[in-house]
């Protein structure tokens, strides 16, 4: 296997490609913002609040999510910024949020977890980070809204390595001192950002002997923040974890950047930062072993399929994660799930609704390919010959259950058009009763209010409006067990048995109780909530 030529090295080498993850008005959209004007990008600041001036965030761009301010569809954006390509996979960070942000955290090769200062860690934040904790992607947090009141730093720390199990080093420290924010002290750099509010809030102050107990900054913070910092410093040094850039890079250790996105302070120190720790594109595995990014060939896989995103024109783009080597408009690829050729027509990159036509991409990047119905998530497409398969994406299991009904039987074709189409997105999960397929569907979700986005699509994009009937069942657990007989399982009475979309038996539960239940019950039974589409 050989490795690309030197320009083609330099550029896979600039790249950076990573997921912002975070609970619901932590700060995730603000954040994005202010790194893409960093990089030139846009230049204005959009505000999801602004909705008299029409400004909307430029990572939302369906008119679903411009109506109700939230993101629902996961958004990829390229920039560049200080020699470095960067391409940042933007995901839901509303309640409600989809399976979507799941899948597009695959896409990744390491995540930003906003946390909100006055909140910690909190319930999405803890899924997701469970995603990134399966990859062993290095993950890095950003400490947010340290301009408002907020939990003390120590709790914080506490808090992150209590809940998420894992290692945190504060590579700065926030000086506080009653209610008042007064700025940041870099650890490694050694210098203070004092913050003085508005928008570009900040002033660095360096040191010459370059030491926390230097009389500069006990001048400019007053005595009781300078002791606080003092001790506060020398308790990390004694007492916190020593830092481990190995632990890092396998997502054991998260190093903890503290700052205010809002009024852009910290923000570009913390980018910086990220660029020089974060990696270039990783090798990912495949069924012939790990593929490098520097290999002499092209590959990739889909991660994402969106219909629609221009009504106008009824398109369906594929997303697809470049893997290997170097992509050019118009190549013709191996579809290998398909078993044929495919010329990968019209690519384009995005910044939201915003495209342009590229002409080449490297290792690391997201483009968008047109796709006539042929490709399906997971897929992989390569250069390479004889063929390979990367590994295939997760199915996460759903959280919220319904069966939908059509309203008016004549549009029947335009509803099960629709819900296969939604379904191959990957934006619902379809599964069935036993001997009814097309009459009873029971729709699964992740966020409740992909029921929402369901309905509003099958209305205005095929004509069908739907019925929809919420179940009670909150769990599901695909059955790994071989040749398991549901006839003769030994269940609660709320549990309901189904067939997902490729025909696996699962069954669907209530409550947790009832899990540990039917599990007691059925000793050789073998649940799982996340089901592993094979792909070899």
């Amino acid at each position: 296997m050989g490795h690309v030529d030197e320009k083609t090295m330099k550029e896979i080498r600039r790249r950076r490609t990573f997921a912002i993850i975070s609970h619901p008005d932590a700060g995730k959209t603000t954040l994005t913002e202010k790194l893409l004007l960093y990089g030139g990008a846009i230049r204005l600041a959009g505000s999801v609040k602004s909705r008299k001036t029409e400004r909307y965030a430029v990572s939302d761009w369906m008119e679903i999510e411009k109506q109700r301010g939230i993101s629902v569809t996961s958004s990829a954006m390229q920039f560049e910024y200080d020699g470095y390509c960067i391409n940042i996979l933007d995901t839901p960070g509303h309640q409600d949020f989809s399976e979507d942000t799941y899948r597009t955290l695959m896409a990744a090769d390491s995540a930003v977890m906003i946390i909100d200062h006055a909140k910690g860690v909190e319930e999405q934040t803890k899924k997701l980070f469970q995603v990134c904790r399966k990859r062993g992607i290095p993950i890095f947090t950003f400490i947010n809204k340290l301009d408002r009141e907020g939990l003390d730093p120590f709790e914080l720390m506490e808090e992150i390595e209590t809940v998420l199990g894992i290692q945190s080093y504060p590579m700065n420290w926030p000086v506080r001192l009653g209610g008042s924010f007064l700025g940041i002290y870099d650890r490694k750099m050694m210098h203070m950002e004092l913050f003085s509010g508005g928008d570009h809030g900040q002033s660095l102050v360096s040191s010459v002997k370059r030491s926390v107990e230097d009389q500069v900054f006990r001048d400019l913070l007053g005595d009781d923040a300078h002791n606080k910092l003092i001790e506060d410093i020398s308790l990390l040094d004694m007492a916190g974890d020593a830092f481990e850039m190995n632990k890092v890079l396998k997502g054991e250790m998260t190093p903890i950047f503290f700052g205010s996105a809002m009024t852009n302070f910290g923000v570009e120190n913390f980018l910086q930062e990220f660029l020089k720790m974060s990696t270039p594109p990783m090798p990912r595995a495949s069924d012939v072993g790990e593929i490098n990014a520097e290999s002499d060939f092209f590959s990739g896989f889909i991660f994402k399929i969106q219909a629609n995103m221009n009504p106008t024109h009824r398109d369906r783009i594929a997303f697809l994660r470049i893997c290997s080597g170097k992509f050019t408009k118009g190549m013709n690829v191996n579809h290998v799930q398909a078993g044929k050729q495919v010329k990968l027509a019209q690519p384009q990159q995005f910044l939201a609704q915003d495209r342009e036509i590229v002409e080449e991409a490297y290792a690391g990047d997201i483009i968008g390919v047109f796709d006539p119905g042929i490709f399906r998530i997971g897929d992989t497409l390569c250069e390479k010959s004889p063929q390979f398969r990367f590994e295939g994406i997760p199915v996460f299991a759903p959280e919220h259950f319904a069966r939908v009904y059509i309203k008016n039987s004549l549009k029947r074709k335009q509803f099960i058009k629709g819900i296969d189409q939604l379904s191959e997105e990957g934006a619902i999960q379809v599964f069935h009763e036993k001997d009814s397929m097309a009459q009873k569907l029971i729709i699964g979700v992740v966020g409740i209010l992909q029921l929402e986005v369901l309905e509003y699509r099958l209305k205005n994009e095929y004509g069908a409006e739907i019925t929809i009937e919420h179940l009670p069942f909150k769990y599901i657990r695909w059955i790994e067990t071989e040749g398991f007989n549901p006839e003769k399982a030994r269940l609660t009475l709320d549990t309901k048995i189904l067939w997902d979309s490729h025909d696996n038996l699962v069954l669907v539960f209530q409550n947790e109780w009832s899990i540990r239940t039917v599990e007691e019950r059925n000793k050789d039974l073998v649940l799982s909530d996340i089901f592993s589409l094979k792909t070899w």
